[in-house]
């Protein structure tokens, strides 16, 4: 997860593009290893889950380190899969 978002971080600043302040301050706490509230476990389950998506986006393709795309970038700073996984499993744990 934190390897996850530093990648995000290290191609956000080579392309440009992709992801928010939001994101990046997601990235550093992941890469930090800062505790996560309920809250920020709610945050990454709910961004997972708006944008699974982005991995159909045609002007990039997902995961091409290349020429990523902003999705792809962003989804990086927030965990990539282990972060996903993770706020899923974390997610399941609070309930509502």
């Amino acid at each position: 997860m934190a390897d996850n978002a530093q990648k995000g971080i290290d191609l956000r600043d080579k392309f440009n593009r992709g992801g928010t302040d939001v994101g990046v301050k997601r990235a550093r706490q992941i890469i930090d290893g800062g505790p996560m509230s309920d809250e920020d476990v709610k945050s990454m389950h709910s961004y997972f889950a708006r944008h699974d998506v982005d991995k159909d986006a045609k002007s990039h393709d997902w995961g091409d380190e290349e020429n990523p795309s902003a999705g792809y970038i962003a989804w990086l700073l927030w965990g990539g899969e282990e972060g996903k996984t993770w706020a899923d499993r974390q997610r399941e744990k609070i309930g509502d």
